[in-house]
């Protein structure tokens, strides 16, 4: 279900970018609180970043990731598996994944999560990642989602395509 976090990220990028159009286009030019549609920045893409910025994304995308698996109390085997695999793609030095485990035992804190993004478009990334791993289906996990995308500030309708491109992405 999720590929890769370059992937996710590139593919949050994309809906940030279309919710930016479509907000530019339903905005008259000029008017108060019309968006800048001028300079969205590229995908955050790995080979893109400098060592501590991939340590500061990857970190923000797994902490995403563990906190939605989460969510409704316990880790069940596909969300573990989803975890790991992303563990493995990063070939996950010792340090990493203790942080990792460490993470695992922490409470679920969508402040915590949402603190780690540095920008509207790392935002829907969280975000995307978080729907990803979650079970929509219960009701702590869709609370938890809900709770995040406040706190990650997410417009109403960036929030329902996000949501959207996760399901067509399943």
């Amino acid at each position: 279900k999720l590929g890769s976090v370059a992937a996710v990220g590139a593919l949050a990028w994309k809906v940030y970018q279309d919710y930016q159009a479509q907000q530019t286009a339903q905005t008259p030019a000029g008017a108060p609180n019309a968006p800048q549609q001028a300079a969205l920045p590229a995908p955050t893409v790995f080979e893109n970043l400098t060592g501590p910025q991939i340590e500061q994304h990857s970190q923000a995308m797994l902490k995403a990731m563990i906190a939605a698996a989460k969510a409704d109390g316990h880790m069940d085997e596909r969300e573990r598996g989803l975890v790991q695999a992303e563990l493995q793609r990063l070939d996950a030095d010792p340090a990493t994944q203790r942080w990792v485990e460490a993470e695992m035992q922490k409470p679920v804190e969508p402040r915590d999560v949402a603190a780690a993004s540095t920008s509207p478009e790392m935002a829907a990334e969280i975000y995307l990642a978080s729907v990803l791993v979650a079970d929509e289906t219960t009701t702590m996990e869709r609370a938890y989602l809900d709770a995040l995308a406040q706190q990650l500030n997410l417009p109403p309708e960036l929030k329902t395509q996000l949501e959207a491109k996760a399901t067509s992405t399943a």
